[in-house]
């Protein structure tokens, strides 16, 4: 039975401030880099293959997770840009009308310079389509290391059970962990399990 493993980068210096960073390519924080080795530690789940985002805290976190395989940068699965909003955080972007009326959509009202939910679905599904017809064919494990839009966009298109957007949210270096045994035959996936990032363990 073939599985992938969907998921999200470990975190950066924009993630830890909570900014927008869709297209800004920044590397991995030292925290991030340190959460990456501790998931690698663990020797949880091993691809044979390995997908990723071109930008490079995608493509770090995949080689801080399987240095073994050399991970395949796919532009397509590339984060959202977020236009006008990309890079800055809630508070700087604080009174500005077109980001409070966008927030209060839930991301769908059209900002001008900001990629839509339809524009990223209509370029990242037919490349991760792509790569799970690679993995049904050939029975192999594989894993696409990418941006949490992207997974919520995959997983709502094809993810089974069916659930909405938004409950696909992953943290950094969470993930989905699937099952595409009847990928061929159903154009869906099936849930194994969610992959929780690995928290630093406390000293007593």
């Amino acid at each position: 039975m073939p599985r992938l493993l969907l998921l999200r980068h470990a975190m950066t210096r924009g993630n830890l401030e909570r900014r927008w960073t869709g297209t800004t390519d920044e590397p991995l924080a030292p925290e991030g880099v340190a959460l990456a080795r501790r998931s690698a530690g663990t020797g949880e789940f091993l691809p044979r293959r390995v997908w990723s985002s071109p930008l490079l805290r995608c493509r770090e976190t995949a080689a801080l997770l399987w240095p073994e395989v050399e991970a395949v940068a796919v532009p397509a699965l590339r984060e959202t840009g977020f236009g006008p909003f990309e890079n800055k955080n809630h508070q700087e972007l604080a009174g500005d009308p077109l980001y409070e009326e966008w927030t209060r959509s839930g991301g769908t009202a059209p900002v001008p310079g900001l990629e839509s939910r339809e524009e990223v679905a209509a370029r990242a599904l037919p490349a991760l389509g792509g790569i799970l017809d690679t993995l049904a064919a050939s029975g192999e494990d594989g894993a696409v290391v990418t941006h949490g839009g992207i997974i919520m966009e995959c997983c709502a298109a094809w993810g089974s059970p069916p659930r909405d957007y938004s409950r696909w949210w992953v943290p950094c270096c969470g993930g989905w962990l699937v099952s595409l045994e009847d990928w061929r035959g159903t154009g869906r996936f099936a849930l194994i399990r969610e992959i929780h990032p690995v928290r630093e363990e406390k000293t007593p």
